[in-house]
């Protein structure tokens, strides 16, 4: 249902539009790995969407709507209202070591966005809140990327610096006290830290306008979230291996 929301809002942006827009949808198996004790990686097949038309964008699953910005050939920087799932939940019933546990849903985060480009650059920072109320958390991102180009292939290699709040990292990696009377744990109260990423995007040209597109990122895990006894593991990895088409309107 949230896809066909995304598509309805996208296909009447295009529909109403005066200006030529670009589209690109594309759709692949999508894995993210898992820091939890036993629990398997999640296996899904994902769509893929690209579009930006200084009004709204999508970028892959997330969405945004522009309120302040300006867009130039050299410099381009705007201020956004964005929104994107949240997929770090788990169920009890995933693992034995999870037993006794509650269930740790997944949600959906919105909040503001700002971005910036120059030449083959580009930087953006995004404080993001709970929207569906799970965790009643927030957290504050920073990614730094470059684009590259060898000879053909796309590459866009970026390192991220995500600011954990104590609420988020209690909800997804605490044991709180209920819990810890009947699991295998002590109560366990992680505070506010820091989480960091390096992922690359990477695009390969098959035809003019049909194209191999793959997403690889590895998330290393906060101190915080490393001691919990939920986790056994200093990092997990995501990636997405999809053919996406390109055209215009």
């Amino acid at each position: 249902m949230k896809y066909f929301l995304l598509l309805f809002v996208l296909l009447n942006t295009l529909l109403s539009a005066d200006e030529k827009q670009t589209l690109t949808i594309g759709l692949g198996p999508y894995m993210q790995s898992q820091p939890y004790k036993g629990v398997d990686s999640k296996k899904i097949v994902s769509p893929v969407f690209f579009y930006d038309n200084s009004l709204i964008y999508i970028r892959w699953t997330r969405v945004g709507v522009y309120f302040l910005g300006k867009k130039t050939e050299a410099f381009s920087w705007g201020f956004s209202l964005t929104a994107q799932p949240l997929t770090n939940g788990y169920l009890a019933s995933d693992s034995k070591y999870l037993k006794g546990m509650q269930d740790k849903q997944n949600s959906w985060e919105g909040g503001l966005a700002f971005s910036a480009s120059w030449d083959k650059a580009y930087v953006e920072m995004i404080y993001l809140l709970d929207l569906l109320n799970k965790s009643n958390a927030s957290h504050t991102k920073i990614e730094l990327g470059y684009r590259l180009k060898y000879p053909s292939i796309s590459f866009y290699p970026s390192i991220v610096a995500i600011y954990q709040s104590a609420d988020f990292l209690n909800y997804y990696y605490g044991v709180s006290k209920q819990e810890s009377s009947s699991s295998l744990y002590d109560v366990y109260t992680p505070k506010a830290d820091f989480k960091f990423a390096v992922q690359s995007y990477i695009r390969y040209p098959l035809t003019e306008d049909l194209s191999a597109f793959f997403n690889a990122k590895v998330n290393i895990l906060s101190k915080e979230a490393k001691h919990s006894p939920l986790t056994n593991k200093d990092y997990y990895y995501s990636g997405i291996a999809s053919l996406i088409y390109t055209f215009d309107f």
